[in-house]
């Protein structure tokens, strides 16, 4: 079996190398970067499968790093490395389109079971949903792009096309927050504030749809959780 590629993105030297021997050890090939800009450049060039991101980086920090990587490889799996008590900084890098995190200081154990299940959940973001078509739009999943017919343009993130392909692949059905970020985030809901997927949704919802246009895309259902509207065509 070929060895998946994995790129680290840590400013400690001991920290970096301790990731690398553990990723090393269970069968990984990995790269490695010691400040944000030669992290992003290494990811961009490189046939990488998985960033280790720190938060704390020289040069370009990890935030900066991360919306960078969701513009040019909008569908490589990212895991976020936070501070101990970081809940601020662990909130938004999967608002921003993480896919997981781990906190500092971490088992080795712990880190592995992260990567193999971002690395496992990671062909989902293939699935056969090409696009949306709704009155006046077109969201376009290959693109991660809105296009409005007056000729507007609106970019999504990765974490919104996953959101939206989850949904149209459960249409018909309304998802609650807990599936969401099981099935979409790959976390265990239990302990997390659901507060994490509102508030992506939110900006979700505030890039599909328009202000008094009366087109919904993707509904709130009041005290159960987010649905494709049904009048919204799927394009496969």
């Amino acid at each position: 079996m070929m060895q998946k590629s994995i790129l680290v993105i840590e400013d400690d030297g001991a920290i970096r190398r301790g990731l690398v021997d553990a990723l090393e050890y269970a069968g990984y090939r990995v790269a490695e970067a010691a400040d944000g800009r030669s992290g992003l450049d290494l990811a961009v060039e490189s046939d990488v499968e998985l960033v280790l991101l720190d938060v704390m980086l020289p040069e370009m920090n990890g935030f900066d790093v991360l919306r960078e990587l969701r513009v040019s490889l909008p569908t490589l799996p990212v895991i976020m490395v936070t501070a101990r008590g970081a809940e601020d900084d662990r909130v938004r890098g999967l608002r921003e389109g993480a896919d997981d995190y781990v906190t500092k200081p971490f088992s080795a154990v712990e880190l592995l079971a992260r990567v193999e299940a971002v690395l496992r959940r990671s062909p989902e973001r293939t699935a056969d949903v090409r696009e949306l078509r709704g009155p006046g739009r077109v969201v376009d999943l290959e693109r991660s792009e809105v296009r409005f017919d007056d000729g507007e343009v609106r970019h999504l993130s990765a974490r919104e096309v996953d959101i939206i392909r989850y949904l149209a692949g459960r249409r018909g059905c309304t998802v609650d927050r807990d599936e969401l970020l099981h099935r979409v985030w790959g976390l265990d809901p239990r302990g997390i504030e659901t507060r994490t997927v509102d508030m992506q949704i939110v900006r979700l919802r505030e890039k599909v749809h328009r202000k008094n246009d009366g087109v919904i895309v993707v509904r709130t259902v009041r005290g159960k959780g987010y649905r494709l509207e049904d009048g919204v065509e799927v394009v496969t």
